[in-house]
């Protein structure tokens, strides 16, 4: 019932759905480009017509105390799951830890981490994906030719040069909602420099 109502109110925004298939029952998909507020409700509508159980991860503190106890009911039944930012293992831990708790574990993240410019992407979803030799799906909501979904599963190589021009190429002609605000595809080096542009 939620997946039709979901692709019903879709239709009627006048978007459509691209997927490809899942190829095993645990990975990453990482969302580009992230610009506006309205990626998120395309997003969860996605997710609910396609029938793809992802989850994603927010600050405990979303999940606790008054407004938590809602809200992270909320949060949990749309797929949540709360991550401890001062915990000492660290994020990358902390989430293979969450993957491993769960049968099937879809984590989709914006590796931009913001909605606004970026000369840069977090570099966690690398990371992670690499420590757990996961496959990443390439997610997009793009808003020019009205188009939202996975396109394409990557094995990253360790080759970051490699790896970040794969994700360039695919992601090459995706539009967020304010293009301008999409951040670049590349990660800050140790001196704080992309290693790639």
């Amino acid at each position: 019932m939620l997946q039709r109502f979901a692709r019903g109110v879709l239709r009627l925004l006048g978007w459509r759905i691209e997927y490809v298939e899942a190829p095993g029952p645990r990975g990453i998909v990482i969302v580009y480009p992230h610009t506006s507020n309205w990626d998120f409700v395309i997003g969860l509508l996605a997710k609910w017509a396609i029938g793809l159980p992802l989850r994603f991860v927010g600050k405990e503190s979303l999940f606790r105390g008054l407004t938590g106890a809602t809200l992270g009911r909320l949060m949990r039944l749309w797929g949540g799951r709360p991550v401890d930012r001062h915990r000492a293992s660290g994020a990358v831990e902390q989430l293979a830890q969450l993957m491993r708790s769960e049968p099937w574990f879809w984590l989709a993240l914006s590796p931009e981490g913001t909605r606004k410019f970026q000369d840069h992407l977090r570099s966690g979803f690398y990371h992670l994906a690499l420590a757990m030799q996961l496959p990443v799906g390439l997610a997009f909501i793009d808003y020019s030719s009205r188009t939202v979904g996975v396109g394409r599963y990557v094995q990253l190589s360790g080759d970051v040069d490699a790896d970040l021009r794969t994700l360039r190429e695919f992601y090459a002609e995706k539009r967020g909602l304010h293009p301008q605000q999409a951040s670049a595809i590349a990660f800050r080096g140790a001196a704080g420099k992309e290693t790639s542009r």
